[in-house]
């Protein structure tokens, strides 16, 4: 049977090495330049529902909330709710850095002048977990506060004329009213002025209960409560990969067989830019990053692939596969269940890159524009597709630890 949750204790120093590189990836090699996102994000959120490549540290999870319960207690009108709130978040910036574990802070470079707030990377997962309970955006919510404060007061009316005449008081209603789950960990004393990233054991039991009431059926779920420490760069490497479910591991292996065969498209793409760059050193490299490609690829299972089964666990609600992009990734596939090995320079392995990155660009491709070209930094989008796991190694480390707090 699966072991219990044991992740690896990283250090603060650990922690910060990692997001740094996550940090690199994101900016230098996840782009999408040939329009295969929405393929990418359907795996992703079905592996890891409520997590993004731009989640840091989990304990914002609560930062958010925190803020906003808080002025909602102080009754905070609309017309300043949203400058409130943005002065609060800015407020977790400093004692976050003065932190002793300070890996992942918003704003640890820029300071208080950070331009991407955590409420507006976290707001999707917020939602996606429960924890955010009205379906509005935060522009939406802030607009509406008034609403809220109406809505609670019609209730509280309700209620008291309940008590008054001795009749049992509806506190469903008050529930229908409230914007954040009615179990929240309490906002702790001090903050935000005083505050750190390290979750206490409540808190981490409260992120496992959501988890487990949202998506008990996902990989994040099962790695929540059982997994053995995992130091992998993809999720099918994980060691407990033999007591997923099944279900688990079928989208697993699709979206590893597509990690790997749209790899040798992504590296395709960056030869061809050397080559019009006319950079010998990268031409050299990216020959010999697609031969290791090609030689460490398993033909005989991607001819076994069935693309349409891929489609069909891809193309779900809130995920859907533009034909164009369908015919492109099955085109690739054809040509490398052809021949992988000759494909580097097959006229229309080149053509087919060459127009799915026109397509996508216009006037901005670099195939047509010198000036888009000489901005290439040499590499572009060629890393194989991780699902957004190292983000949610840095997510579990930090539920791990703090089910470890006493």
């Amino acid at each position: 049977m699966p072991s219990f949750i044991s992740w690896i204790d990283h250090d603060s120093k650990a922690r910060e090495s990692m997001l740094q590189l996550m940090a690199l990836f994101q900016a230098k090699e996840s782009r999408d330049e040939l329009g295969l996102g929405a393929i990418r994000d359907s795996f992703s959120d079905q592996l890891f529902p409520g997590t993004s490549t731009i989640q840091t540290r989990l304990r914002y999870m609560l930062f958010v909330p925190w803020i906003y319960q808080g002025l909602e207690n102080k009754r905070t009108p609309a017309n300043i709710f949203a400058v409130q709130a943005d002065k609060l978040e800015r407020a977790l910036v400093q004692p976050l850095i003065d932190s002793e574990d300070n890996s992942g802070v918003f704003g640890k470079t820029a300071g208080k002048r950070l331009k991407r707030l955590p409420s507006s990377v976290y707001w999707s997962g917020l939602g996606a977990w429960g924890i955010r309970l009205m379906d509005l955006s935060q522009s939406e919510y802030h607009l509406q506060i008034n609403d809220t404060y109406r809505n609670l007061d019609r209730i509280k009316r309700n209620e008291s004329c309940h008590k008054s005449r001795g009749d049992d008081a509806d506190f469903d209603h008050r529930k229908s009213a409230a914007n954040w789950h009615p179990k929240l960990p309490a906002m702790p004393v001090g903050f935000p002025e005083h505050v750190e990233l390290k979750l206490t054991k409540d808190e981490s039991a409260f992120f496992q209960e959501c988890i487990k009431q949202r998506y008990p059926q996902s990989l994040l779920a099962f790695l929540v409560f059982n997994a053995k420490p995992a130091v992998t760069d993809f999720p099918w490497q994980h060691p407990d990969y033999r007591w997923f479910s099944d279900t688990q591991k079928n989208l697993l292996k699709h979206a590893r067989l597509f990690s790997d065969v749209m790899h040798g498209a992504a590296l395709s793409y960056n030869f061809q830019l050397s080559q019009r760059s006319n950079k010998k050193d990268l031409i050299k490299h990216y020959e010999d990053c697609f031969d290791e490609w090609q030689k460490n690829l398993n033909v005989e299972e991607i001819k076994a692939w069935s693309l349409q089964q891929l489609w069909q666990l891809t193309n779900i609600q809130g995920h859907i596969i533009s034909e164009p992009t369908r015919t492109f990734v099955q085109r690739w596939v054809e040509l490398v269940r052809l021949s992988a090995k000759g494909l580097l320079r097959h006229e229309e392995g080149r053509l087919l890159i060459e127009h799915r990155e026109i397509k996508l660009k216009g006037a901005r491709s670099r195939f047509k524009n010198e000036t888009a070209l000489a901005q290439w930094g040499g590499s572009s989008g060629v890393d194989r597709l991780n699902y957004r796991w190292p983000n949610v190694k840095v997510l579990l480390d930090d539920l791990n630890q703090g089910l470890g707090q006493k």
